[in-house]
This record gives structure tokens, sequence and C-alpha cells, in this order.
């Protein structure tokens, strides 16, 4: 395994596809023989339920008619469609520690890519901004990979994320794992809605919710509080239960139920581990792989 350096000497590679090569030859090579980002596939057959197991693959019909558990599995689909999407409003400028949360998403976006592209799969990138937004549809060539790697090296971040924004931009034609890169700083539960709407469509929605460590340990600067940079809005977060984490707890699961109720796959990602680290451990909870 080779090893990755510290998260702020990584996003000093300016180099992105040299950042992304690192990456995925290094920290991630151990995972690079598994379908990583597969979204399942037609039905296979059936085996008895076991403690742990996602109750959603349960067959419900089955279970009325025999009194049973089963577990539905189903054959990886060979090749999938990802559409990587990556919030570059403002509240993407908090300082992680020597680089921001934008940069850390680019990262995180580069190598997504760059691990789809190697398994065949088409990808695509969005960049949102304001009301504005860079859309880069699927492809699977190499011409493609340039195409994303210039658009994350280039993006800015600015304004916030209006209602709508991301619905009149994205209009999917077939299914697709739209994978959101953010710090999920919603006004109107903008974010959590859209996600829903995918669903609806019949898409696979995952939200990589990214956060610095500072504002995990809700104290952003010298305060007990969480900061809306698009805004200036604060959650302020009472002292005491700050003391022991309680708050920023409370806060997470708030945003974990909303986007369950949607739908949506959540995933906590601390920007103070390397990108590499971060993508692991959100690979190994997607394929329920030993930490």
């Amino acid at each position: 395994m080779t090893p990755i350096p510290d998260p702020k000497t990584m996003i000093a590679i300016k180099n992105l596809p040299l950042a992304a090569k690192t990456m995925v030859d290094g920290f991630l090579s151990g995972l690079s023989n598994s379908r990583l980002l597969g979204t399942g596939g037609t039905f296979s057959q059936y085996r008895n339920y076991l403690p742990g197991d996602d109750l959603r693959q349960l067959d419900w019909k089955l279970l009325a008619r025999t009194e049973r558990y089963y577990i539905k599995q189903a054959e990886t689909e060979r090749n999938i469609t990802v559409q990587l999407m990556v919030d570059a409003s403002r509240s993407m400028l908090h300082d992680c520690g020597g680089y921001t949360k934008l940069e850390f998403a680019g990262y995180l976006a580069a190598a997504l890519a760059l691990l789809a592209h190697r398994q065949g799969d088409k990808v695509g990138l969005s960049v949102f901004n304001g009301d504005a937004a860079t859309l880069l549809p699927p492809q699977g060539n190499s011409v493609q990979m340039q195409r994303i790697y210039h658009t994350l090296g280039t993006m800015e971040a600015k304004g916030r994320l209006e209602p709508g924004s991301y619905g009149r931009q994205y209009h999917p034609t077939h299914k697709q794992l739209v994978v959101f890169i953010t710090d999920f700083f919603e006004h109107e539960s903008e974010l959590a809605e859209f996600a829903g709407q995918l669903r609806v469509r019949g898409q696979e929605a995952v939200l990589l919710h990214l956060l610095a460590p500072n504002e995990l340990e809700g104290k952003p600067g010298n305060y007990d509080l969480l900061e809306d940079l698009e805004t200036g809005e604060t959650i302020m977060l009472d002292k005491a239960a700050s003391a022991t984490g309680k708050a920023v707890a409370d806060y997470l699961a708030d945003a974990q139920q909303k986007l369950f109720r949607h739908g949506v796959n959540y995933h906590l990602v601390d920007a103070g581990q390397t990108p590499a680290a971060a993508l692991t451990e959100f690979l190994n909870r997607r394929n329920k792989m030993p930490q």
C-alpha cells in the first residue's frame, strides 16, 4: 500500500490527474477489484435472512405466503452511469486547516471519477454555484476525464444554492448513480427534496456530507456554533452540550433523518482525513466490507 500524504500536502498537489491517480493506485488499490460503485442489478436468487441484513431487500410477499424470511440477491450490473454533483456555493470556502472544503471536494470527485472510469462506467459532473451550473453529461472516454479534471480544477465557490437550481439543470434520461458532495447547508430543504425527486424517478442518490474538523467539534471559530458562510447565519450550540458533542450529534442525526425520509443514502465525510481515506471509508460502508 502506497503511503498517502496528510490532506494539506495531498491537496497541495495542483495536478488533479496526478493526485487522483496517486489516491486510486495507492490507498484504494486494495478495493479496485470489487464493484465499488455498483447500484445492484437483476434478480438472481433468494437466501435466508441473517441478522444485520438490509430489510429493504426482504421479500415481504414471500414472507406472507411462507412465513419465512428471505433476502433477494441480485447480480451486480456490469456497467453503470455515475453522475457526480459538487456543491460550489460560498459555504464551501470554509477553512479546514490550510485548505477549503471546496478543494477537498474536488479531490474526492476526481478520485471517484477515475475509479468509475477504470471500472468501465460512464461518468459525468455537475458543479453548482449560485443559481448557475456547469454540467458535463456522462461519457466513458479519456477525453471526458480531462474535461472533468479541468472543471474541478477551475471551479470557484460563490453564491448560495437557490431552490430549484438542481432540477432546472439536471434531467437524467436513464438510471444513474448520483453522488452529491456538499456541506449540506440548505435554506429551504432544496437539496434533500431534489435528491428525493431523483429517487422517485428511479435514480440512486448518495450524499457525501462534507464537514471540517472544527465543524464536527461544534467550534468553527472561537465560538460554540455552526456557521453558514452563504448568509452569515449561525446555529448556536449549547456550551454544555457542545462539550459532550451532543449538539453536533443532534445536528447530524437530523440531517441524516431528513435524507432518509427522501430515500437518500447518507455518508458523513470528515475533511480532516485524506481524501483517499475518506473515500475508502465511504466505499467500505457502501459495500458492507469489514473496516
